[in-house]
């Protein structure tokens, strides 16, 4: 029995959408094959954690598999408007009922391909063009994707004439049932060859690998799925190519760290220009700029350098880079620069412990 879609993301049956939608991609990160290079069971993870987020994440098709389970409503096709129940409504009256109705004879689309994409935190940011290499099905230019051999054709297959499926008919307590089912002859291509192509066995398309150039957009984040249309696999037999989806992670940055379309940075500061302001040149993505600090600054203050941090995605403009000031206790003092704070300190009729007295020592003190 497939396992519980719930216990597959590691999340409660009372999970919200975005819960639903955060275990998906930390999972299907860690489970996707192309970051487990040698582990046989990475496909198999990777599978069930898409099937189980495909469901999850739909709130009718969710809705069903709590109440129903795996079998009944919760497996029904995407596309069926009665619930998984298309399939009574097809056996009674033949099809007819949009995706639960009958099979149309024709070239069957490729597979859906997915990839990861490792960016530099820049590249994210400012956008980029990058090359991937994607082990998918091509056209075979030997039989130039007919699947025939050089100097035969493809024929209608005689068992179902060319519709891909087969109907039976029965008699029951209601009278003449029908059922329709995929031809068994041509696996309900509506076509069948007397002679296949010894490149591709009568697939009409090889598996090789192939470079694709990706365009990434600026302002896209860790998490980012990118769809290229049509840059799936091949279908059999010059079927229509699928999609391939391209599982973007971001490195960190050194410096930076990303919120939403913000950056942030913690700057520490010695006590004396907090207390006595400086002019640092401070390095962004973009270049060198100025920022100022007043006398006076504390811990927690936050200057904003609107127009550094990321690019919006949807529309122009950007985030902010906003630098937080971490205010540096001196704990190096040599013998001058205690004297100088000490005096400090007295003039400004503040309290200190004796030279040596610290706590620690008080402590050990205590106890002798």
């Amino acid at each position: 029995m497939p396992a519980d879609h719930y216990e597959v993301l590691g999340i409660a049956r009372d999970a919200d959408a975005a819960e639903v939608k955060r275990a998906y991609r930390r999972l299907a990160r860690e489970s996707h094959p192309d970051a487990n290079h040698g582990d046989s069971g990475a496909e198999v993870r990777f599978k069930a954690v898409s099937a189980a987020y495909e469901v999850l994440s739909d709130p009718e098709r969710r809705a069903r598999y709590d109440r129903f389970g795996h079998e009944g409503a919760g497996a029904a096709r995407p596309g069926d408007p009665f619930g998984g129940f298309g399939d009574i409504f097809e056996t009674f009256f033949g099809g007819g009922f949009g995706a639960g109705g009958r099979r149309r004879a024709g070239p069957t689309p490729g597979e859906d391909l997915e990839t990861v994409l490792e960016l530099d935190f820049e590249e994210a940011v400012f956008g980029c063009e990058r090359e991937i290499t994607v082990r998918t099905a091509v056209a075979c230019t030997a039989c130039e994707a007919t699947g025939a051999s050089a100097g035969s054709s493809v024929g209608r297959c005689e068992t179902c004439q060319g519709a891909g499926q087969v109907q039976r008919v029965r008699q029951s307590l209601l009278g003449q049932v029908v059922s329709s089912s995929i031809c068994p002859t041509c696996s309900g291509r509506g076509e069948t060859i007397s002679d296949p192509c010894t490149s591709c066995r009568g697939e009409g398309r090889l598996v090789e690998e192939r470079a694709l150039t990706v365009h990434v957009r600026a302002g896209v984040d860790e998490g980012t799925t990118l769809r290229l249309s049509g840059r799936g696999a091949v279908g059999p037999r010059g079927g229509p190519a699928g999609d391939l989806y391209v599982h973007v992670r971001v490195a960190d940055h050194a410096v930076f760290e990303r919120h939403g379309y913000d950056l942030v940075h913690r700057l520490s500061l010695p006590v004396t220009q907090a207390a006595l302001g400086t002019t640092i040149d401070f390095q962004t993505l973009d270049s060198t700029e100025v920022l100022e600090i007043p006398r006076g600054t504390r811990t927690g203050e936050v200057f904003r350098m609107r127009g550094r941090g990321v690019p919006h995605l949807e529309g122009r403009g950007r985030g902010d880079l906003l630098v937080e000031v971490v205010v540096d206790t001196p704990t190096d003092l040599d013998g001058e620069g205690e004297a100088l704070l000490r005096q400090f300190a007295e003039t400004r009729g503040e309290p200190v412990a004796p030279p040596g007295e610290g706590m620690f020592s008080r402590l050990r003190s205590a106890f002798r």
